[in-house]
C-alpha cells in the first residue's frame, strides 16, 4: 500500500525584486502621478511564505502602487526640484509574510533633469556706485553679478542696460556693460557741474529655450573734483575794458566799507568754500579785506598825502585740493568831495591818449620816406637821360650819327637847365597857419605821341591850389600832412610827363 508523504514548506527563500522599466532622468517639472519605474516582485516559497509586501521610505517624493499580480509601479506624488535634489537613491524593500519574515532591498538611482524654471537673481535689490568726475574714458566703474541656479544653458547669464535717454541722449552714450562679465564702463568723462547722478536699470537674462530675466537698479553718483576756479561776480569789468572805480571819502573813519568782492564757485563742498585776502595794494596798510565776507574796508584814517588813485588786488581762493584762485583789481578814488572825485576820474579811467600825436608821427615818417624814394628816382632817371644824350652826342661827333642834322638840333646843357627850370614848383605858406597856397603841375595827357613843338612850348604847367584848414590846430596839422602827400604824388606824375617829353625831343632831334 502506497503512502503519500507531504512536505511542509518553510520560509527559506527571500523575495526577489526586478526593475523591469526605469525612466531616468526625469524632468523636474514632471507632474505628480507620473510613472518612473515598473517592478516585478516574487517569492519562490508558498503560502504566506510566498506572499510579498513592497514599500519605500515615506520621506521621498515617490510612492509604490501595486498594479496586477506581482507587479508594482513607482510614481511621483510631489513636484521635483532639481535645484534641491538632482539625484535620488530609492530603496525598495520587499518582505514576505513568513515566519520569520524574509526581506530584500533593491536600490534604484534616479536622476532629475533640469528645466529653465529659475531666473537669474542679483545678490542685492539695488546697487550704488560713485565715480569721481573727469574720469578717463573707458574706465571700469562698477560690476554686477547675477546667479542662476539652473544648469547648462539655463544658467548662462548675459547682461544688458535697459534702453533709456538722459538729457536728450541715450544712456548707451554714457555707460556700457560687458554682456558676459557684467562690468560697467564709462563711455564719456563725467562733469559734476553738468551731471550729478545717473539712474540705470541692469537686466540679467539666461540662455534657456524660454529665457528668463530679472532687473536691478543701479544709481551712479558723480563725485565733485576741484576743477573750477572761483568766479568774481562783483565788481565786474565794464564792457569797454576799463577798471571800475570805487569811492572813498577822505573823511572816512577806520573800518569804513568801501566795497565788497562777491565770488562764487561752481564746485560743491569744501571745493566751493571761498576765502578772500589782499594780495597787493599801492598803499600797504590802508585797506583790509574780510577773510570770509570779501568786504573791503579802510584799515586806518585817510591822510592828505594818500594818493587819489588807490589800486588793490584781491585774491579769491577755494579750499579744494589743490586750491584754485582768481584775482580782481579794484581802483579806489580817494577824495573829500564829489567835484574832487570827478576831476580825478578822467586821469584814473582815461590815461594819456597819444593817438593824435602817433598819427601825426606816422604821417611825417611816411612823407619823409616818399620824399627820399622820389629824390632817388629823380637822380637815377636824370642820370639815365644824360647818359643817353651824351651817347648820342658822341655818335654825332664821330660821324656815326645821323647826317644832315645840325649840332644845334641836339639838346645841350642849356636844354637840361631849361628842363630843370621847367620842372619846378612853388610852395607858399602864409604867415597864418590856417591857410596854405600850393602850386601843382597840370600835365597834358591828351595825346599819346608828343611832338617836338610841345617840347619847346613854354606854357606854364603849374596851377595854383588853395587849401583852407580847420580851426582846430591838431586837425590843421593832419590836413597839411595829407596835402603834402598829395603834392608829392602830383610832382611824381609831372616828372614822369616831363621825362617822356624830354626823351621824345631827343629822339626827334636824333
Amino acid at each position: 500500500m502506497n503512502k503519500q508523504i507531504k512536505l511542509e514548506d518553510i520560509n527559506d527563500n527571500r523575495p526577489e525584486v526586478i526593475v523591469t522599466s526605469l525612466f531616468s532622468p526625469v524632468l523636474e517639472n514632471t507632474l505628480p502621478g507620473t510613472v518612473i519605474a515598473f517592478l516585478n516582485v516574487h517569492d519562490r516559497d508558498s503560502g504566506k511564505n510566498g506572499q510579498v509586501v513592497c514599500y519605500i521610505h515615506d520621506n521621498l517624493p515617490f510612492q509604490l502602487e501595486k498594479s496586477i499580480d506581482n507587479y508594482y509601479r513607482l510614481v511621483t506624488w510631489k513636484h521635483l526640484d532639481r535645484e534641491r535634489t538632482s539625484m535620488y537613491n530609492i530603496t525598495v524593500m520587499a518582505s514576505d509574510l513568513g515566519t520569520p519574515p524574509l526581506s530584500t532591498e533593491t536600490h534604484i538611482s534616479l536622476h532629475v533633469a533640469d528645466t529653465n524654471d529659475n531666473p537669474p537673481t542679483f545678490s542685492q535689490a539695488s546697487y550704488s556706485a560713485y565715480i569721481p568726475e573727469n574720469n578717463p574714458r573707458g574706465a571700469s566703474i562698477f560690476s554686477v553679478t547675477a546667479h542662476d541656479p539652473d544648469s547648462g544653458k539655463n544658467a548662462q547669464v548675459t547682461y544688458s542696460l535697459t534702453e533709456d535717454t538722459f538729457m536728450g541722449a541715450p544712456l548707451s552714450s554714457y555707460v556700457s556693460i560687458n554682456s558676459d562679465t557684467g562690468v560697467l564702463y564709462a563711455i564719456c568723462s563725467f562733469d559734476y557741474e553738468q551731471i550729478r547722478d545717473l539712474q540705470l536699470l541692469v537686466t540679467a537674462r539666461d540662455s534657456g529655450d524660454t529665457p528668463l530675466s530679472s532687473n536691478v537698479s543701479l544709481s551712479l553718483f558723480i563725485l565733485d573734483q576741484n576743477d573750477n576756479t572761483p568766479e568774481v561776480l562783483y565788481p565786474s569789468l565794464p564792457n569797454d575794458g576799463s577798471t571800475g572805480v570805487e569811492l572813498a571819502p577822505r573823511s572816512a573813519e577806520p573800518g569804513y566799507l568801501v566795497t565788497k568782492v562777491v565770488a562764487v564757485d561752481r564746485d560743491s563742498g569744501q571745493n566751493a568754500w571761498l576765502s578772500y585776502r589782499l594780495l597787493k595794494a599801492s598803499e600797504p596798510g590802508l585797506f583790509m579785506v574780510g577773510l570770509h565776507t570779501g568786504e573791503v574796508r579802510t584799515a586806518r584814517a585817510l591822510l592828505d598825502r594818500d594818493m587819489l588813485k588807490q589800486s588793490l588786488v584781491v585774491v579769491v581762493q577755494d579750499h579744494g585740493q589743490p586750491p584754485l584762485s582768481a584775482t580782481v583789481t579794484l581802483t579806489v578814488a580817494v577824495a573829500d568831495s564829489i567835484p574832487d572825485v570827478l576831476a580825478g576820474l578822467d586821469d584814473i579811467k582815461n590815461p594819456d591818449n597819444s593817438e593824435d600825436s602817433d598819427l601825426t608821427l606816422y604821417l611825417v615818417v611816411a612823407v619823409a620816406i616818399i620824399s627820399c624814394v622820389f629824390l632817388a628816382f629823380v637822380v637815377v632817371l636824370l642820370a639815365l637821360r644824360l647818359w643817353r644824350w651824351h651817347k648820342s652826342h658822341i655818335l654825332q661827333a664821330s660821324g656815326r650819327g645821323l647826317v644832315g642834322l645840325p649840332a644845334s638840333s641836339f639838346l645841350g646843357m642849356e636844354g637840361v637847365q631849361a628842363f630843370l627850370q621847367t620842372y619846378s614848383h612853388e610852395v607858399s605858406l602864409t604867415a597864418d597857419s590856417g591857410k596854405s597856397h600850393l602850386i601843382f603841375p597840370q600835365p597834358n595827357y591828351a595825346h599819346t605821341l608828343i611832338s617836338h613843338e610841345s617840347c619847346e612850348k613854354n606854357g606854364s604847367l603849374l596851377t595854383p591850389i588853395d587849401f583852407q584848414e580847420g580851426k582846430d590846430e591838431a586837425a590843421s596839422v593832419q590836413v597839411s600832412s595829407v596835402f603834402v602827400y598829395q603834392y608829392i604824388i602830383s610832382q611824381m606824375h609831372y616828372f614822369l610827363y616831363k621825362s617822356m617829353c624830354f626823351e621824345t625831343c631827343i629822339m626827334q632831334k636824333v
